[in-house]
Parts: structure tokens; C-alpha cells; sequence
């Protein structure tokens, strides 16, 4: 039995060399701050939140799957964090009991194998209660097809015939076992057998003719004989242990599956109810192919200084459908980069089949997103910033692919103007002949300026509105370069 809410045909699996990969994008897009919210000062919910958004889906029906699964957990809210707190129980009840399938003996490992399953039935047991109350009130294939696959390999009739099973593994009233003569005289081909005789009734057990039986009752101080019994047990019992530890072992392999995929919609729940305080809005965004270019929203905002400022924060909409390549200039601290940010994230959380941080969003799938972030000078840079910030673009330009997306944000200032603009355009001309997404924030007007007056039909040229009397309302519009960032206000601000 598999769980599949992650995705539809394979199971959810952390991947730490990709994640490590992603530092850049966690530094540059604040994501640590929805971590948190995610996980709550949990740590598994952490790993798994992080995990979860940081691995990219890049098939439309992938998210899509995702996305009903999501939708399904926002409507049922209760019942998903009733799961989770079921997946709990296991790990509390192990670490309580120090339960253990690592026996040294067979003896051993079959009874805290037959202890593991006990306690594992209890929990199917009020899984399969959960999916009989509740199946009919979800919609997602996924959850429907997890619920019915409960429901029919879990029923009543099955769990209580186990549980038989696991009575007689305990072996009250001892283990019966059959054994061949050796060569010598010793014996050999110690089988355990099933003691069939009580299920037959007192009536039947009274007609049925008693063998002669043979006993030996050892000494209390025989050590010697004791091993040897203990050693005809262990062999007789070596199979059944074996392969009562591997069933273990497979509902172990479910529960834990099961954990970590609800412990991501988890996260979005937790994320969820933080932005209904704020009164933030949320949607799930219409998807569209790789190889179209689609990007519109309305309220489209940063999640992440929502977060961190705890309180409703300035929106954007912008509708830039068949644009491929976005300028966006202006005032200083005007929210160029807030509202790059605001762009990223969103892309990261709908590939993750989250909702996006907007009130609607159309937008297409990308292959990859990677952000190209202006850097502080620090103690482990090897050469200025220049070079870091060339090493940086070569190492995206190897790894990136066609339908990709770069945010690039005040690159290239750590140069002259014109040097800068001129190395800034010709990667951009070339990223675009690779159908590559840009989003370049910068105050070179130079760069700015000349792009505009190539008038390339792929282009939107964005600009932070600045009001009369210099304040920012952190608004994009859509207007030509200015030759001014307008330092001179914030200048005003600090110093007159």
C-alpha cells in the first residue's frame, strides 16, 4: 500500500544534495522566513517544508495533483491534522517502550516484532475509522484513492484476523515444533507448526484420540540443556521471525511515507492560517506550458516581508502575458527588489503546488529559477566583487536550461557604469536567444536605456513610482528608463 499525496506514481523523498544546491535562491528570496512559518519551531516539519518547496515540479499535472490534494487538506482541516497526529503515535510509543526489530535471537526479534505490529494495528485501526467517516467528503484522486485503499485492504475482517495471528505468535501455552532424526543421534529440520487444536471446539476435543506423549522436564541448574533448547527454538523460529520483521518493516516504510507527505500540507496549513491573520490574500495560480510566456497577477506581493513585518504590506498587479524580458528601474527604496522577490516566490510555491501570495495569478512553468542577488564584500571572498559576481553568472549560465527564469538583482554595479551595462546587456541578449525569462532590476540607465531603444517585442520596462513629493508608494508601473534613481530624496530624508 502506497500513499501518494507528493505526487502520483512514486513517493516523496528528501534530497539533501539538491537542497544544498539552493542557497543562493533560500539567501536571495528570504526563504527561511517561510520555513519557519511552515514549520513552527518543528523540526521535521522544517526539513520536510523545505524540502518540499525547494524541489520544483516542472509538469503541469504534477502540480495540478498537488494542488487538489492542497485544496482538499484547506477544506478538511481537522481531519489532516488528525492524520499527521496518527503518524505521531508510532514514534511516541517506540521511544516509550524502546520497541526494537533489531533482535540479537530470533526469540527476540519476533517478539518485538509481534509488539511493532500490535501497536501499528491500533493505528490502522483508527486510520481505516478516519477514511470510512470522511471519504465521501473529499474531491483530490489522490486522497480519494489513499482512503479507499484503507478502506479495502484494512477492513475489519483482515485486522481482526491478524491480530489472531499475533496471539499465537506469543506462544502462552509454548511453540510446537517438528524435528527429523540425524545421521547420529541427534536430530535436525526444526519446523515450528501451528497448534490447530483449539480451534476446535470442547466437544471436538473431547471425541479426538490423545497420542502417546513423551516428556522431559529439564532441572532448574541445567544451563547446559537450557541452551540447547533455546537453540531448537531459535532455528524453529528463524523463519517466521524473519519474515514477520520484513512486514514490519513494510508498514514502517507506510507510516513513515505517510509523515512526511501530510507534514508538507501541514506546513501550508500553518503558512495559511498566518496569512488569514494578516489578511492576506492567497489563490491557486492557472498554469501554463514551458514554452509559453504567461505572467499575470492582481495583489501580487512578497510573502516573506509580509512575514517578517507581520502586517499587510503594499500589493502589485501587473499583466505581461508574451514577455520574456523585464527591466524594472527607479527610485531608490522604491520596491524594485520587494517586488522581484514578490515574483520569485511566487514561482517557487506554485511549482511546489502551494497557493501563490497573490488574490490571481496566471503564470507558465519554468524549467529552473535561479536568482542572481548583489553581495556584500566578505572574509571568504578570494578575488573583488566583480569576479565573484562573473563566476556567479557562469555557474547559473552551465547549469540553467531553455524556459528557465533569472532574477537578477542590481548585478553588475560592483563595476563602472559602462562597463557594467555593457556586460550586463550582452548576457541578457544571450540568455534570450536561449529562451531564457529575465527579471533584471538595476540603476544603470545606461543598460536600461539601451535595451528600450532596441524596442524587442519581448520586452516590459517597469518602473518603482516615486509621488511628486518624493515619497514611494511601492507601486510598479509600466513606463520608459528614467536617468535618475532619485538618491537625492533619500538623501533629504537622512541628512535635512
Amino acid at each position: 500500500m502506497n500513499v501518494y499525496l507528493m505526487f502520483n506514481n512514486r513517493s516523496f523523498c528528501l534530497d539533501k544534495q539538491r537542497v544544498e544546491k539552493t542557497k543562493d535562491l533560500v539567501r536571495d528570496l528570504e526563504l527561511e522566513t517561510i520555513f519557519k512559518e511552515m514549520s513552527k519551531g518543528d523540526e521535521f516539519l522544517y526539513e520536510i517544508s523545505k524540502n518540499a518547496v525547494l524541489q520544483s515540479l516542472h509538469e503541469k499535472d504534477e502540480i495540478l495533483y498537488r494542488q487538489e490534494i492542497l485544496k482538499d487538506c484547506i477544506k478538511n482541516q481537522n481531519l489532516t491534522r488528525e492524520i499527521y497526529k496518527l503518524t505521531q503515535v508510532p514514534i511516541k510509543k517506540k521511544q516509550d517502550h524502546w520497541l526494537s526489530i533489531f533482535g540479537r535471537t530470533p526469540s527476540s526479534l519476533l517478539s518485538s516484532s509481534v509488539s511493532l505490529m500490535e501497536m501499528y494495528l491500533g493505528v490502522f485501526d483508527e486510520l481505516r475509522i478516519l477514511a470510512d467517516k470522511n471519504v465521501q467528503k473529499l474531491e483530490s484522486s489522490g486522497f480519494i484513492r489513499l482512503f479507499q485503499e484503507i478502506k479495502d485492504e484494512l477492513n475489519e475482517k483482515y485486522l481482526r484476523e491478524i491480530k489472531e495471528y499475533l496471539k499465537e505468535l506469543k506462544f502462552a501455552n509454548g511453540a510446537l515444533i517438528s524435528a527429523k532424526l540425524g545421521d547420529t543421534s541427534g536430530s535436525k529440520e526444526y519446523i515450528l507448526r501451528r497448534d490447530n487444536s483449539h480451534k476446535k471446539g470442547w466437544f471436538g476435543r473431547f471425541l479426538t484420540l490423545k497420542p502417546k506423549r513423551f516428556s522431559h522436564t529439564l532441572h532448574v541448574r541445567d544451563d547446559a540443556g537450557a541452551k540447547v533448547l533455546r537453540n531448537i527454538r531459535d532455528e524453529a523460529l528463524n523463519d517466521v521471525a524473519s519474515s514477520l520483521s520484513q512486514a514490519v518493516a513494510h508498514v514502517e516504510n507506510f507510516f513513515d511515507s505517510l509523515r512526511k507527505e501530510i507534514a508538507f500540507f501541514i506546513g501550508c496549513l500553518n503558512l495559511l492560517k498566518k496569512l488569514e491573520e494578516l489578511d492576506e490574500p492567497y489563490c491557486f495560480a492557472q498554469l501554463f506550458s514551458q514554452d509559453l510566456r504567461v505572467f499575470s497577477a492582481s495583489s501580487l506581493y512578497d510573502i516573506s516581508l509580509s512575514l517578517v513585518m507581520d502586517k499587510k504590506i503594499v500589493s502589485n498587479d501587473i499583466k505581461a502575458d508574451e514577455k520574456e524580458l523585464f527591466i524594472i528601474t527607479g527610485a531608490n527604496q522604491g520596491g524594485k527588489s520587494t517586488f522581484l522577490k514578490s515574483v520569485g516566490l511566487a514561482q517557487l510555491l506554485v511549482q511546489c503546488g502551494m497557493f501563490a501570495p497573490a488574490k490571481s495569478l496566471k503564470i507558465n512553468i519554468c524549467s529552473a529559477l535561479f536568482t542572481h542577488f548583489k553581495k556584500e564584500e566578505d572574509s571568504t571572498m578570494q578575488s573583488g566583487k566583480f569576479d565573484e559576481e562573473l563566476k556567479r553568472v557562469s555557474e547559473i549560465i552551465d547549469n540553467i536550461k531553455p524556459n528557465g527564469m533569472i532574477l537578477f538583482n542590481e548585478s553588475f554595479a560592483s563595476t563602472n557604469e559602462r562597463e557594467g551595462s555593457l556586460i550586463s546587456e550582452q548576457i541578457i541578449l544571450a540568455l534570450l536567444q536561449k529562451h531564457i525569462k529575465i527579471f533584471f532590476v538595476t540603476h544603470m540607465y545606461e543598460l536600461a536605456n539601451s535595451l528600450y531603444q532596441k524596442n524587442l517585442n519581448q520586452s516590459l520596462f517597469l518602473r518603482a513610482k516615486r509621488e511628486k513629493d518624493g515619497l514611494r508608494n511601492f507601486h510598479m508601473i509600466e513606463s520608459k528608463p528614467l536617468s535618475t534613481s532619485f538618491a537625492k530624496d533619500i538623501y533629504k530624508e537622512i541628512f535635512l
